[in-house]
């Protein structure tokens, strides 16, 4: 593990370079540069505001605020963007830099490691500003923010595993990426995420524990919604697959990187 670990480290130039490039492309010829990364967010959470909270005046169970749903879909929707950028992403990750892999020597899993960095980039920037909605309409959840960071550092060790998997079968089975793209649609749908949890059939309710998504998705908005802790134990699958995905894509990379260059 250290001799895959040592390369990138060293490669951290590089990895920062290319994750700060990416940033600033992704702007550059816009009139409004950065902003945009401001003001796209701050629609999203606008709009389900006065949509959900004002107009429709959705209301979950158990909960007075008037905002409770409009930040129940907020923090779903935000952090199964993280997730869903990593694994979507991650698939084609090496096919889109083919002509980077054939012609300069970097270590071939500095890749991954780029691609969770801006798609975290992203994700720190909506939800700062997230926060700073709840402090307005006074539902800052508190101390319990801080177990944001252990459901973080579970969710992307299971979409950084789950991708990089994907992206190595990908390069030899090209219907992985279509695949993908249609799986993660279903899966979204069938994690409560627009829809409360509670709504749900009793049999449909006990299928979910097969979710893995499920669990976080639960965790994130207890914390933002309730202001409860997670139930750790709950996290055992996401975490079980995380660490599974993780040593069989390394197991993969190892074993096939060289006829992965040749493929692509």
């Amino acid at each position: 593990m250290i001799g895959i670990v040592r390369p990138v480290w060293n490669f951290r130039g590089f990895i920062l370079g290319s994750v700060k490039r990416e940033f600033q492309s992704k702007y550059r010829r816009s009139m409004l540069g950065g902003a945009w990364n401001v003001i796209q967010p701050l629609s999203m959470i606008v709009v389900y505001t006065l949509i959900f909270s004002q107009i429709m005046q959705a209301k979950l169970p158990g909960v007075q605020s008037q905002f409770a749903y409009s930040i129940y879909l907020t923090v779903g929707i935000i952090t199964w963007g993280l997730f869903a950028e990593i694994v979507g992403r991650s698939q084609t990750m090496f096919i889109e830099n083919a002509n980077l892999l054939k012609k300069v020597s970097f270590p071939r899993l500095s890749l991954p490691v780029i691609l969770t960095l801006n798609a975290l980039v992203n994700f720190v920037l909506i939800f700062v500003l997230f926060l700073l909605f709840l402090v307005v309409v006074g539902a800052f959840p508190g101390w319990v923010l801080l177990a944001m960071i252990p459901l973080l550092a579970v969710q992307l060790l299971f979409a950084l595993g789950l991708g990089v998997t994907l992206g190595i079968l990908n390069v030899f089975f090209r219907d992985v990426g279509q695949t993908v793209t249609v799986v993660l649609f279903f899966w979204f749908w069938l994690t409560p995420i627009v829809y409360p949890a509670a709504i749900l059939p009793e049999a449909v309710a006990s299928a979910m524990r097969f979710n893995p998504m499920y669990p976080l998705m639960s965790a994130y908005q207890g914390l933002m919604v309730y202001g409860t802790m997670p139930d750790w134990a709950s996290l055992w699958l996401p975490l079980v697959l995380g660490l599974m995905l993780s040593a069989l894509g390394v197991r993969l990379f190892l074993r096939r990187s060289g006829e992965m260059v040749d493929e692509l």
